[in-house]
């Protein structure tokens, strides 16, 4: 008897959960299609009834980062529907000690650069989405602002790099202090009039 389509996208779901682990965790190079279907409790055999190839799994993990990200659960419960409140938050959250701390559920923005310029189209579309997905929270905090775009891509640029910087260094009170500046250089590129 063949396998449900709700089996299925289940089966799917968990690869790529295994996967977006994995690759946080240890990078794209370092992981192979036999750890993941491991991880996820399958078998090699399936993998390829889910993809083509470890590059299309990549980039469904990168892309998946929006449906499942450490944020949405945490900005939920805030009940933020206001743009300029939604932004803010998304701010502090995004450089929180909690996020930082939990490496397989990190953004790819920050958890896999390097992987992603390396690992060809098809991942770098779903890390530019991504990029364009959390740009446009800020573009709608700054409606009507002439320079709302230069300005939502710079918050972008600032929270992404300090979580970067702050993940290398074995320094915590570098780490903390990173983050901190970077809180507060999105912060006033938010609010500047």
């Amino acid at each position: 008897m063949p396998y449900t389509s709700e089996h299925k996208a289940r089966t799917r779901e968990r690869i790529v959960h295994s996967a977006r682990k994995l690759f946080n965790r240890y990078g794209f190079e370092q992981v192979s299609i036999d750890r993941i279907m491991a991880e996820a409790g399958l078998t090699r055999g399936g993998f390829y009834s889910h993809f083509g190839s470890k590059d299309e799994l990549y980039a469904a993990s990168v892309s998946s980062f929006t449906s499942c990200n450490p944020f949405r659960e945490r900005l939920a419960r805030d009940a933020i529907a206001e743009p300029q409140r939604l932004a803010r938050s998304l701010i502090d959250v995004y450089l929180c000690d909690e996020v930082l701390a939990d490496i397989e559920s990190q953004c790819p923005l920050y958890a896999l650069p390097g992987d992603v310029a390396r690992a060809g189209l098809s991942p770098q579309k779903a890390y530019t989405q991504l990029i364009r997905n959390l740009t446009q929270v800020y573009l709608h905090a700054m409606e009507g602002q002439s320079d709302r775009e230069q300005r939502a891509q710079a918050i972008v640029a600032v929270c992404v790099g300090g979580m970067v910087l702050a993940r290398t260094t074995d320094d915590p009170a570098l780490r903390a202090s990173l983050r901190a500046a970077a809180r507060q250089q999105a912060l006033r590129l938010l609010e500047a009039a």
